[in-house]
């Protein structure tokens, strides 16, 4: 399946293309974490089993994002057809695309491509201030949660460096909502 916008397309991926991905998807996550908390070996961030169990996630649906003929990134989702409650499991543009307006069409391309969507979720570590920013005044979600060590995620499962050390900054994070008309 292809969603075509002016600025985007989206083309869903094969399971061939799905370790470039996992590449890509990393490429993408690990400079804010390397900004904010420093260089250090924290291993692949997101780890590799991180990001496969969001591609074979129940109703997982994995796109490219293109832009022109070039991969730009790509987004994850999970789509409950029944209940129209869907997640927002990754979402990533290369950096060097970063400030183009492409991720607000990549948005508005998965918008356009689940209209029978009621809501949409997803998270973010509380660090991510670019992403904050992007869901919350670009996007239209709303903040509905803050995790932390005083409200514990039911199924947080700390991400771990190459060492064995908690990954920063994942013990915190938000949980956005937007809820389609």
């Amino acid at each position: 399946m292809t969603y075509f916008s002016n600025e985007v397309r989206l083309v869903k991926a094969t399971d061939e293309e799905l370790p470039a991905l996992v590449r890509a998807v990393q490429e993408a996550f690990a400079p804010a974490v390397y900004e904010t908390f420093g260089q250090r070996d924290y291993g692949p961030i997101p780890s590799d089993e991180e990001v496969w169990a969001s591609f074979h996630a129940p109703g997982a649906v994995v796109y490219h994002i293109f832009h022109g003929q070039e991969a730009t990134g790509g987004v994850v989702l999970r789509i409950d057809e029944v209940s129209g409650h869907n997640i927002l499991e990754l979402f990533f543009l290369s950096p060097n695309y970063h400030g183009r307006g492409l991720g607000l069409a990549a948005w508005r391309a998965v918008e356009a491509l689940y209209p029978q969507t009621k809501v949409w979720e997803t998270v973010t570590p509380y660090f991510e201030k670019r992403n904050i920013h992007f869901y919350v005044n670009k996007c239209g979600f709303h903040v509905v949660e803050f995790f932390n060590a005083h409200h514990v995620a039911p199924d947080l499962s700390v991400p771990v460096c190459r060492d064995g050390s908690p990954m920063p900054g994942m013990d915190e994070f938000f949980r956005f909502r937007k809820v389609m008309c």
